[in-house]
């Protein structure tokens, strides 16, 4: 009778079983956070400029109701008021804005306006001011906090009127 011998492990396959060490663990979590230091701030714009259209859309309607209110009163707001006209003003409460408040001023003579929106401070636009005036001339007023003067809706930077 021949007895039977069991065959031990071969060395290739334990080591193959002991897993990751340290150090390639360290490798990884440093390559995931050099992608992270880019991709957030990447996203947080992209999120910051998407908010931004928000103005920009209810802006535009503003001002052609604006126009709208002038046609049937030749004035943007009643005689010697310094807000818009009623169906105006009553335009601008938007109900689902999100991320700007809006507000409307106009000249005592009524035939002039500029309107404006201020990011909301709980949102991604805190600190952003955009005007459209009745000229249509538009300019940023703040940008991320700080004062600007570009003659557009700046959206990537202060001063990109692109």
């Amino acid at each position: 009778m021949q007895a039977h011998t069991s065959t031990p492990i071969r060395p290739a396959i334990a080591a193959a079983v002991r897993g990751f060490t340290l150090i390639e663990v360290m490798i990884v979590v440093a390559i995931v956070a050099i992608l992270a230091s880019v991709a957030v701030p990447a996203y947080t714009n992209y999120i910051r400029r998407g908010a931004m259209q928000e103005a920009f859309s209810n802006l535009s309607a503003q001002r052609i109701r604006l126009e709208q209110y002038y046609q049937d009163n030749r004035s943007y707001s009643p005689a010697g008021a310094t807000t818009c006209g009623t169906a105006a003003a009553n335009a601008l409460s938007i109900a689902d804005a999100k991320y700007f408040d809006y507000s409307c001023t106009s000249s005592n003579s009524g035939q002039a306006y500029t309107l404006t929106a201020t990011g909301k401070s709980s949102s991604t636009v805190a600190g952003y001011t955009y005007t459209l005036s009745d000229t249509g001339a538009k300019a940023t007023t703040q940008y991320g906090g700080a004062t600007a003067t570009a003659t557009c809706w700046a959206v990537k930077s202060a001063s990109d009127c692109s």
